[in-house]
């Protein structure tokens, strides 16, 4: 903010320059006086009350605030604060002379006050007075210096120099050495201002006597207190050497390119020694160079070769002053200087610093800004000229702000689920030769709004689950995918309200709220409940939620879970069973019954079949396997027994298969005018007498008796018939008349057609006729409970 303020104040500074070359153009008259001369010490806090302007200026109170008085310095840094209500000028930051100025003496800071309405200028100084706050430094901590043993007394020797930031009188002063018998030191003043040490000897040399002296060097400033550094002088006595080296040019000049890469030769040096042997070899050093030489140059101590050890830069540092020293084998040096400049090139790419920066952008939103950056280059001319732009394919536009500034913002609203990130890459290319380029990359974002709704896998599931089912057991699983993120893309899966009121959906699935699994809560019947359909929804975590819903439908398999059940003939119920009149006159295929059944399962469970599983006569009965029909399987005879017993197996054809059996009881009968011989007790197979037995019996007896047996089978034979005309007097049937009594037993199960009978019962002898009628095409009807078909059977004869 300070910089942009004084980027403005400059350009103020610069128009309201314009405007009064214009106003000195047009002939008319502007003034530039002195306001004072100020002064200042070095570190004091900002804030500090330097003068009042007001009353120097001569000016009003208020005066300074109504024609908008400001202060500009010549470097348009704002280091100096004026307080226009009250006309006092203040320091803005604290203030380092050794900073500003360096060793230059004095350290003047130059400043302008401007006033409008009308324009005048007043031109002002600050001057910064140094401190003591620096004390003088050697740099190094140890000297060595070799004299010759033949050195006459006041023979000087040049030391090393102390370094002081401060100046004047708080600078470098003097030195001042141990004291010792031979030597002294002395101060001098170097053409540059700089104070040095001089080492003088005072009495001659003995190496035998005495090889080395240490002393102490203290260099002493003006300050008060006065601050001091010392450093450590080893005197080495040599022999005689008393020619020294003298560079062949002095100074050496030479050009290097600030793009040399390090090892470039930049200079060599040569020096020469009138000496011979030892003394005459020379070599070569950097002499009090200083920390930013010694890091940038070094020379080859043979060759004199300089090469650099660091790269340089133009807009740093564009020359270098480097002292030189050449040293023979006796110890004896000689000074030399070589002058370096740096020759400026395009080596500095474009810069580009961001100031504000937006690294998530919302879905949907409108044209929104990026980014705001600056981009710079330090070089001049065509190599600062810069370029900036970014890719074409992106949604992203760039707009010149002001001066260097550039703003990226959104071309079109963003949609996450089309591209959830970008990455812009801003390109800056100077105009140099040849160009340089920098790019940065700025990764974008696009946060996720609840845009969409969650969508089933299917718009309708169907589901299989055989019944019997254990409760809990897994039917199966929905799914639904969400294009958005986060907590927008966290599905919750849920059963919606049934649309049928009368199904309890509750009871019978439960879902897996986060996974979808659905399962069965209690087993299932098939014969209760084949199928049934329910809505399932999925909803998001977005606010406000959305959601989508999809069709499920349970399919029920059936399993053989139901046995045949016989309709008909009907249990006996603990009484006697009915049996099945059969006229022996029947012709092979008669129908002699049906065994109805039905099967609670459906589809190959409830598919039956029959077959004759035990007979009293094999081969005489056959039952059709499709539709359970008992028939002749040949003609009647005479010697066929009169009862039969017939099992009859109904078996489904599930896996695995269920059966149930039913007995059949068949009596066969001569005609409708034979009665019916009632059935022992007891449902025993071959339980009847034998008739032969019986014969034998009588004949036997017959014997004992013939008399009275032929009498008595003469008076039974009168009475039976007798009896018999009775019979057919008091039970004859006209001919198309049938009684109201009819049982109907339709094609319930497998019956292929129905039948009707017609049951009489007479009132006295309690026996009862039963009659075959044609077959019709009517629904089964089962006998009424009441009906006295089961016990007027027992005494019924049948006609053909």
């Amino acid at each position: 903010m300070a910089e942009s303020a004084t980027k403005a104040g400059g350009e103020r500074f610069l128009r309201q320059r314009q405007v009064l070359l214009l106003f000195v153009l047009m002939g008319g008259s502007l003034t530039v006086s002195e306001c004072g001369r100020y002064a200042v010490a070095e570190e004091t806090e900002r804030g500090f009350f330097i003068a009042n302007l007001a009353k120097d200026l001569g000016l009003g109170t208020g005066e300074l605030a109504a024609r908008s008085a400001r202060v500009v310095s010549d470097d348009d840094k704002q280091r100096l604060q004026l307080d226009r209500q009250t006309g006092d000028l203040l320091l803005r930051e604290k203030l380092d002379r050794e900073e500003l100025c360096g060793p230059i003496e004095p350290c003047v800071l130059h400043f302008q006050v401007f006033l409008e309405k009308p324009v005048q200028f007043f031109q002002g100084e600050l001057l910064i007075q140094d401190i003591n706050d620096h004390s003088p430094v050697f740099p190094d901590r140890e000297m060595f210096l070799n004299i010759p043993e033949n050195s006459r007394p006041g023979t000087l020797f040049p030391l090393k120099l102390a370094q002081d930031l401060d100046v004047g009188s708080n600078g470098l002063q003097k030195y001042t050495i141990s004291p010792n018998s031979h030597f002294h030191v002395r101060t001098r003043n170097h053409s540059e201002g700089k104070k040095y040490p001089e080492l003088v000897q005072e009495k001659a040399l003995d190496r035998e006597e005495q090889q080395e002296f240490g002393l102490t060097l203290t260099a002493l400033d003006g300050g008060s207190p006065p601050r001091s550094g010392a450093v450590m002088v080893r005197v080495i006595i040599l022999d005689v050497n008393d020619n020294a080296p003298e560079f062949v040019h002095n100074p050496y000049e030479a050009q290097v390119l600030e793009n040399s890469p390090v090892g470039f030769p930049v200079v060599r040096v040569s020096a020469r020694d009138a000496d011979s042997g030892n003394f005459a070899s020379v070599s070569y050093n950097l002499f009090q160079a200083s920390d930013e030489i010694q890091q940038t140059f070094s020379i080859n101590n043979v060759t004199g070769e300089i090469q650099l050890i660091k790269k340089l830069d133009f807009e740093k540092i564009n020359s270098y002053h480097v002292d030189i020293e050449a040293t023979d084998g006796g110890g004896l040096s000689g000074k030399g200087t070589v002058i370096i400049e740096v020759m400026d090139v395009n080596d500095n790419a474009p810069e580009l610093t961001l100031s504000s920066l937006t690294s998530s952008i919302p879905e949907n939103a409108p044209e929104t800004v990026v980014s705001i950056f600056r981009i710079r280059d330090r070089d001049a001319g065509d190599n600062g000229k810069m370029i900036c732009s970014i890719p074409d394919n992106l949604p992203f536009i760039l707009k010149p702000t002001f001066k260097n500034f550039y703003t990226l913002l959104t071309e079109r609203p963003l949609d996450r689920e089309q591209r959830a990130e970008y990455n812009i890459t801003i390109t800056v290319t100077d105009l140099g030769s040849p160009r340089l380029k920098t790019e940065h990359t700025i990764r974008v974002l696009v946060s996720d709004v609840n845009d969409n709704a969650p969508t089933f896998t299917q718009t309708s599931y169907t589901l299989f689950i055989r019944e019997n089912n254990s409760p809990g057991l897994h039917l199966g699983t929905v799914s639904a995918t969400d294009r958005d993120a986060g907590a927008n893309a966290q599905v919750t899966y849920s059963l919606l309200p049934p649309r049928d009121p009368h199904l309890a959906l509750a009871s019978l699935v439960s879902i897996h709220a986060e996974r979808g699994h659905l399962f069965a809560l209690r087993a299932l019947d098939f014969e209760a409940l084949r199928a049934f359909e329910f809505r399932v929804g999925a909803a998001d975590a977005g606010s406000p939620a959305l959601s989508s819903e999809a069709l499920v439908r349970v399919v029920v398999v059936d399993d053989n879970d139901h046995a045949p059940l016989v309709l008909y003939p009907p249990a006996p119920n603990g009484s006697a069973p009915c049996p099945e009149l059969v006229p022996r006159a029947a012709e092979e295929g008669y129908l002699v019954s049906k065994v109805v059944a039905v099967d609670g399962d459906a589809g190959q469970n409830a598919w039956l079949s029959y077959q004759l599983l035990k007979a009293t006569e094999p081969g005489l009965f056959h039952v059709w396997a499709h539709n359970g029909e008992v028939r002749t399987a040949r003609p009647l005879g005479e010697r066929d027994v009169a009862q039969h017993r017939l099992v009859v197996l109904v078996q489904d054809h599930g896996e695995p298969a269920l059966s149930a059996s039913v007995t059949l009881h068949v009596l066969l009968v001569d005609g409708f005018s034979q009665p019916y011989l009632p059935r022992p007790e007891g449902a025993r197979d071959e339980a009847q007498a034998d008739w032969l037995t019986v014969y034998l019996v009588i004949a036997l007896a017959s014997v004992s008796s013939l008399f009275l047996c032929s009498v008595l089978l003469f008076v039974g034979l009168r009475v039976c018939r007798r009896r018999r005309a009775a019979w057919e007097q008091h039970y004859s049937v006209p001919e198309g008349h049938f009684p109201s009594h009819l049982v109907d037993v339709s094609g319930t199960g497998t019956l292929s057609q129905s039948y009707q009978y017609e049951v009489s019962v007479t009132g006295d002898s309690r026996t009862g006729e039963f009659k075959f009628l044609k077959p019709i095409t009517s629904n089964l009807l089962v006998p009424e409970p009441g009906r006295e078909v089961k016990e007027n059977c027992r005494n019924s004869s049948v006609f053909s």
